[in-house]
């Protein structure tokens, strides 16, 4: 009998800082922490690799186009959502990806799922901020590359 093993949701997290401050996305009508602040960002399909993912993310979610040696790998979170699904915990791999250059002024390409994009101070991110978002944004800072969210 084949052995059946556990299955992570894998997402991308987009970093584009320049001058200080970091591109942030506000999620509007998408039903997961609505009303706060988060990077561009989004899940891995099947038989996607997560570079290609994050390519395509960038520029569904904000406009802009990066080349794939643009951008590189800053940390990887193992983070787990209590009370989110029926087993009673939801674990996710995500890779968090800063690009040192793009093509194109970012801008909202999904208005049914964000009412603002706008830059902040990286040392001064707002208070509606998903919170494991600001945990890579801060590990980020101090260059730690792995991480470990939600587990209590």
């Amino acid at each position: 009998m084949k052995k059946e093993y556990f299955k992570f949701v894998s997402a991308v997290h987009l970093f584009l800082v320049k001058d200080g401050k970091i591109l942030l996305l506000r999620r509007f009508n998408t039903g997961y922490e609505d009303g706060n602040y988060s990077v561009p960002a989004g899940h891995i399909d099947g038989n996607e690799r997560a570079t290609t993912a994050m390519l395509r993310e960038a520029k569904e979610e904000a406009g802009v186009v990066i080349s794939e040696k643009d951008i590189h790998m800053i940390h990887v979170m193992h983070r787990i959502s209590r009370g989110t699904h029926s087993s009673g915990a939801d674990e996710r791999i995500d890779f968090f990806f800063e690009a040192t250059k793009w093509e194109g002024e970012p801008k909202i390409m999904e208005t049914n799922k964000c009412d603002d994009l706008s830059w902040f101070p990286i040392d001064q991110l707002p208070q509606n901020i998903i919170p494991y978002v600001k945990a890579g944004i801060e590990n980020y800072g101090k260059k730690i590359l792995f991480s470990e969210f939600g587990w209590s």
